[in-house]
């Protein structure tokens, strides 16, 4: 009777777990690069309780099968799935960034050590380096400031601003300077129209 229990309850305990590797998936649906798992059963050992005996030639009876008598369920594995890609979606951020593929990672590094990871939702730091949401250096190769050719020796961190060269908000124009020549031989007025327009390229005054 108590085997019996205790069978059962190895059972529910596996099925627990697969519970909990399901609610996990459920809680990660909306996770940069988060890769699904899945759980599978083992059975445990067999108690054998008759072994197994061949054929009598001398009776002429047939040999019997051994008698077990199994001992519940355990969790055989639980395994993630790195082969698999989801859906790629639109973000808006200039620093997002998707790899199509099964077999290609971001290379990161982070004190001292370096990650592969497929999760490209980056940003910039105060120095103009990309990085991780974790603060991790985002590493790739760098372009020859000379020939322009990509300098495929080594990989170090990337950066979108540096010294060398920085970028600015554009700001609204607050002035305007108008230089021409005009005709000095002409008497009447001389007119011309200015047109402005936003970012949109909607004309704002003429």
């Amino acid at each position: 009777m108590m085997r019996s229990m205790y069978s059962a309850v190895s059972g529910l305990k596996a099925h627990q777990t697969r519970m909990d590797v399901i609610g996990n998936n459920i809680a990660n649906v909306n996770t940069v690069a988060y890769k699904s798992q899945s759980m599978t059963f083992s059975e445990v050992f067999y108690q054998t309780t008759q072994i197994a005996s061949g054929p009598n030639a001398e009776t002429g009876k047939g040999g019997t099968n051994a008698m077990q008598i199994g001992l519940g369920s355990s969790v055989g594995s639980i395994s993630t799935a790195m082969t698999t890609e989801g859906a790629t979606e639109r973000t808006d951020n200039a620093t997002d960034l998707a790899i199509t593929g099964c077999n290609a990672f971001f290379i990161v590094s982070s004190g001292g050590n370096t990650y592969f990871t497929r999760a490209g939702n980056f940003t910039k730091d105060e120095s103009g380096a990309l990085v991780t949401q974790s603060g991790a250096s985002v590493l790739g190769w760098q372009v020859d400031s000379e020939t322009g050719e990509i300098l495929k020796d080594k990989v170090s961190p990337l950066y979108l601003e540096s010294d060398a060269v920085k970028y600015t908000l554009p700001e609204r124009t607050t002035g305007l300077t108008l230089a021409g020549n005009i005709n000095s031989t002409e008497s009447d007025d001389v007119t011309t129209t200015l047109n402005f327009y936003d970012s949109l390229g909607t004309t704002l005054c003429s």
